[in-house]
C-alpha cells in the first residue's frame, strides 16, 4: 500500500491522467435507471463526474454510456457544468468493449488513463491520488480493500469447497489506472477474443503484467440496489458534505 504522506511530500509536479467513466450498465438490480437516481440534490452520475471535474490529476473526462442514453448524458454534463468532459461516446456490448471505445477517444499525449465506474459516486481524492500516483510507478495501479468476512469457493452446485485466504484476498475498485498505451493494448487484446472480464485489471494481468494495490475506501461503494442509494446518503452526511 502506498504511503499518502508520502506522496503529498513529493516535489516533483504531480502525474495527470484523463479518465474515463463507464457509465454503460443496464441497471437491473436498481429497477431504474441507477446513475440518474438522485443521491441528495444531484443524480449520481453528476456526483461522480465532479468527483473527477475537481481533482487535480485529471485533465480530461470521457463519458461512456448506451448509444440510447447519449443525449441525455450530454444534456447532464451540461446542466451541471463539467467542462472537462471533452466527450461523450457510446459504448458496447461488455464492460470491455465500452472501456476500449472510451481509452481510444482521450487525447494522444496522454500519459495515463483512469477507468471508473460510473456508480461508485463517493470516490474521493485521496483515492484518485494513490492510485494515480501508483500507476505513474508501476504502470497499472487499482484500489483495494480487505475483505471483514470470510470467503469461501463453492463449486456449481453451491457446495463449500474451500476457504480462501483473506491475507491475501482483496476487494478491488476503482478508479483503476494505467499507463496509456498498455490498456490500450490490453483492451484492445481481450475485446479481439471476445473476453467478458469484470474489471479493466484483469485484461493487463491477462498479458502477465502485475497490477500495485493501493489503499482504497471503505465508502468507496458501488451503487447497485435502492439500498445503496441510503448507505451512500449516510455516508455523505457522516462526511458533512451537502445533500
Amino acid at each position: 500500500m502506498m504511503n499518502l504522506r508520502r506522496l503529498l511530500g513529493r516535489k516533483e509536479e504531480a502525474p495527470k491522467c484523463s479518465a474515463v467513466i463507464v457509465a454503460g450498465g443496464s441497471s437491473v438490480r436498481m429497477g431504474s435507471d441507477k446513475l440518474m437516481a438522485n443521491l441528495g440534490s444531484m443524480p449520481v452520475l453528476a456526483r461522480t463526474l465532479a468527483a473527477f471535474q475537481r481533482s487535480a490529476f485529471v485533465e480530461e473526462i470521457i463519458l461512456v454510456t448506451r448509444a440510447d442514453k447519449l443525449e441525455q448524458m450530454a444534456q447532464l454534463v451540461k446542466e451541471w457544468g463539467d467542462d472537462k468532459v471533452s466527450r461523450v461516446v457510446c459504448g458496447g456490448k461488455t464492460r470491455m468493449e465500452s472501456a476500449l471505445a472510451g481509452v481510444s477517444e482521450v487525447d494522444h499525449r496522454a500519459k495515463l488513463i483512469a477507468i471508473h465506474d460510473a456508480a461508485r459516486p463517493l470516490v474521493t481524492e485521496d483515492v484518485i491520488l494513490r492510485t494515480v500516483y501508483a500507476a505513474r510507478d508501476y504502470h497499472a495501479a487499482v484500489p483495494a480493500v480487505a475483505s471483514v468476512d470470510t470467503l469461501k469457493a463453492v463449486d456449481e452446485n453451491g457446495f463449500v469447497i474451500g476457504t480462501v485466504d483473506r491475507e491475501t484476498t482483496l476487494r478491488v475498485q476503482t478508479p483503476q489506472v494505467f499507463s496509456a498505451d498498455l490498456i490500450k493494448g490490453a483492451l484492445t487484446k481481450a475485446v479481439s477474443q471476445g473476453l467478458n472480464l469484470t474489471d479493466d485489471c484483469a485484461a493487463i494481468e491477462r498479458m502477465g503484467i502485475k497490477c500495485r494495490t493501493v489503499l482504497g475506501d471503505e465508502d468507496n461503494i458501488k451503487i447497485t440496489t435502492p439500498r445503496d442509494l441510503l448507505l451512500a446518503a449516510a455516508l455523505l452526511r457522516e462526511r458533512g458534505e451537502e445533500l
